[in-house]
Parts: structure tokens; sequence; C-alpha cells
């Protein structure tokens, strides 16, 4: 009893703290949430939290689990079975007794039969397997592969909201600066028209452009917080929860203009769209070579071991198969089994044909996602090129346009110039202001769209 008490609560302990430490583990960390994001932040974070990069890493582990069923395939396979028969109509000679002398009819048509057995098969040789093997590490490799291309388009993608929310915050702040000047204008028009120096219309035109500048603030703000919300699914972070714009544009474009990345060679062969059409390539080929092992022979063996056992007609056909002395018979057996594929109408030819077209038409696509590449490659460069040119060209613009306006205001001060001049140096501005961020931004775009060309 005492032995028995023992073995029962070391059993308890064994079920027992297993489900401690699981239900220690599955607690919610709390951790603190981050509410401040730079651009490398922000991309950090969505290609960890992004629900298509967990996808693409979760496919990554089901193609892990696929090569390994492929594998285990050709080891050894173990089944046991068990069959139990109950024959509850049996011919009615077996109720005469058997001459002396003689064998029983009974033994073939016991009440209860029962029939324990163990089967071992092992895979000896098959050309499909060998196949198999290989193909599925390709699939992995497709996988990995497929997780690569996702986060660079998960990057662009966050970049490209990044830089809509970036746009939007800056945009906000240069028209509150904006309507800031535009109403201390209005304020000291309203003193000069009091002193009948300047006439009401000078003081509607100002205003006119201050409804303006006021109704362009308003669609920004509503703006706001759809560029945020759009750049946080993206990331994979909290909807509901406030983020923080850290960067400025005028930071990510500097760095963009002082590094070497349009100038940097970009090898084609290790850009991930040629990598993948590789991947496409290899599968084809090895298509073509399982339709050819499908023609090979392929050859198995197996080992069985077993015991057959029956009631016994003279104990009333009792189901005894629980008791010590039911009698058993144990029998083996090992063997192996050939199959050869002869003739098949010339089906397989066909098939082995349309393979090898198909593993010939992903050659040829190969080959054209290599051109168009290098295409794509030189295309992403003069467009970098490109957009660092009209971003210094815009600056400068902008310096003019706040010079004009300057004195604009200034003569427009003195009583020199009219209030629709100093509008129109004004219009001329804020265009200015918006051409120069969104040059910025395209700087910035661009630069995403050639680093994701990249291995």
């Amino acid at each position: 009893m005492k032995k028995n008490a023992i073995i029962f609560i070391c059993f308890l302990a064994y079920l027992i703290i297993p489900l401690q430490a699981n239900s220690q583990q599955q607690e919610p960390i709390k951790e603190t949430l981050k509410t401040e994001f730079s651009l490398n932040e922000a991309i950090q974070y969505a290609l960890q939290h992004n629900r298509q990069v967990k996808n693409a890493s979760l496919s990554i582990k089901a193609a892990e689990k696929q090569k390994w069923e492929t594998i285990a395939t050709g080891l050894p396979q173990i089944d046991a079975k068990l069959e139990y028969s109950n024959s509850f109509i049996r011919p009615s000679a077996l109720s005469a007794a058997p001459e002396p002398g003689s064998f029983s009819p009974a033994f073939f048509f016991p009440k209860h039969k029962a029939t324990p057995s163990v089967t071992l098969t092992q895979l000896i040789f098959d050309g499909s397997y060998i196949v198999g093997l290989q193909s599925a590490k390709v699939f992995l490799e497709i996988s990995n592969n497929a997780k690569i291309k996702t986060d660079k388009e998960i990057e662009k993608a966050v970049v490209s909201a990044y830089n809509n929310a970036l746009l939007t915050k800056e945009s906000i702040l240069i028209l509150e600066k904006n309507i800031k000047n535009l109403t201390d204008n209005i304020k000291e028009t309203k003193a000069l028209l009091t002193n009948g120096f300047v006439e009401e219309e000078d003081l509607e035109q100002l205003q006119l452009t201050l409804n303006d500048l006021n109704n362009n603030l308003e669609n920004l703000h509503n703006l706001e917080d759809i560029s945020k919300n759009f750049l946080k699914l993206l990331m994979g972070y909290d909807t509901t929860q406030n983020i923080t714009i850290a960067d400025s544009l005028n930071i990510l474009a500097d760095e963009i203009s002082l590094s070497s990345t349009k100038n940097e060679e970009i090898s084609v062969f290790k850009n991930i769209d040629y990598k993948i059409a590789e991947n496409t390539t290899e599968s084809k080929r090895l298509l073509y070579k399982l339709e050819l092992a499908r023609k090979l022979p392929s050859i198995g063996s197996y080992l069985n071991a077993g015991y057959f056992g029956q009631s016994d007609p003279s104990s009333n056909d009792e189901f005894r198969f629980f008791k010590k002395d039911q009698v058993w018979f144990g029998t083996a057996t090992f063997g192996f089994q050939l199959d050869i594929p002869i003739f098949s109408s010339f089906k397989s030819i066909a098939r082995i044909k349309r393979a090898k077209i198909d593993w010939k038409i992903s050659q040829n696509e190969l080959e054209n996602t290599k051109e168009e590449i290098k295409i794509t490659i030189e295309k992403a460069k003069t467009e970098l090129q490109l957009a660092l040119n009209t971003l210094n060209n815009k600056k400068k613009n902008l310096n003019l346009a706040e010079r004009i306006e300057r004195k604009n205001n200034t003569k427009y001060t003195e009583g020199i110039a009219s209030s629709f001049e100093l509008r129109q140096a004004q219009i001329q501005l804020y265009s200015s202001q918006q051409e120069y961020l969104q040059a910025m931004v395209n700087v910035i775009n661009k630069e995403a769209e050639l680093k994701a060309l990249k291995n």
C-alpha cells in the first residue's frame, strides 16, 4: 500500500508540474508600449509585428514540417492492428460431435476470433522519393525567399506610409506658421484701414487667403489621423493607441543625398525576384525528373508479426482472450514487393514531354526576368537621381519664393505694393513649400524602391 501511494503521488506530480509551468508561461508579459518611432524603428517594428510578415514566417515553419514529412516517407513505418470477429451465425454441422481422431470443423468457424499484429514496412528504392527529397528542399527555399520578398514589400509600404504621415505633420506646422504670419498682416491692415491708409479690398484679399489656409489646415488635421492609422496597420500596431512621428523630412532626405546608394552596383543574381524565378525554374526541372522517375521500378519490404487466437467450443465458445489460459498461435512473415511499370498507353511519355516543355518555358521566363530586373535597377537609379535634382531645384525655388514674399510684404506695409500682389506672392510661397515637402518625400520613396532591389 505504501509503495502504491508513493507511485500515485509521483504520478500526480508528473501531471501537475508541467501544467503549472505552462500556466506561468502563458501569463501575459506586460510591456511598455512604445509610442514614438523613427522611420527605421517603424520598419523594424513592422518586420516583427506585421501580419503578412508573421504569416510568411509561419509558412517557413510549415515548409520545414513538410520537408520532414517527405523525409519520413522513406523511413521505417510501424503499424499495429487488432482484428476481432464474432460469428453469431455458423453452419449447423458444427453442432454435431466430431468423430474420434478427426479435426473439429469448429476450428474453422470459431465463435470469437482475435488477431493482433504489428507490421514494419521499409521503402528500399523509389525514384519518386528521391526527387521528392530534392523538391522539399526547393520548397523550403521558396518559402524563405517569399519571406524576404514580403519583408521588402512591407518595408517599402511602411516607408511610404511613414512619409505620408510625416508630410501631413510638417504641412500642418508650415500652415500654422503661415496662418500666424497672415493673421499678423490682417491685424496691421485693419489698423491701416482705420486710419485710411488702405482700402477695404486690401483687407478682403488677405482674409480670402486666410480662409483658404484655415480650410486646408482642417483638412490636414483629418488626414493626419487617417495617415497614422494606415501606418499603424502596416506596422501591426494597435490602431487605438496614438503614435508620434519622430523623424523629419529634411533629415531623411539629407541622409539620402549624402549616401552613395544611387551609384552602388546591384547584382541581378542576388535580386529576390530573380531568386524566386530561379526557384520556379528549379521546381519545373524537378517535375520533369519526377515524371522520368515514375518509369523506374520501386522496391519495398515488410515484416509482419502477430498472434491468432479463437474461442474453444469445448468451453461453450466463451470469450476468454484476457485470461491466462487462452491459447495464442504466433506468426511472422517477411517479404519484398517489386512494382514495375510496363505500359500506360503512352500516357507517361506524354507527361514527360509536357513537363519538359514547362521546364523550357520557365527557363525562358528566367532569362526574361533577368533582363527586366536589369532595366528596373537602372530605372530606379535614374529616378532617384532625378528626384534628388528636383529636390535641389525645389529648395532653390522655395528660397526665392520666401524672398519674394518678404519683399512684397515690406512693400505692402510701406504702401508700395497692393494686397493683390502680396496675395500672389503668398500663394506662390505656399505652393513652393508644398512642392519642396513633396520633393523630399519623393526622394525617400525612390531610395526605398532602389533599396528593395538589392539582395
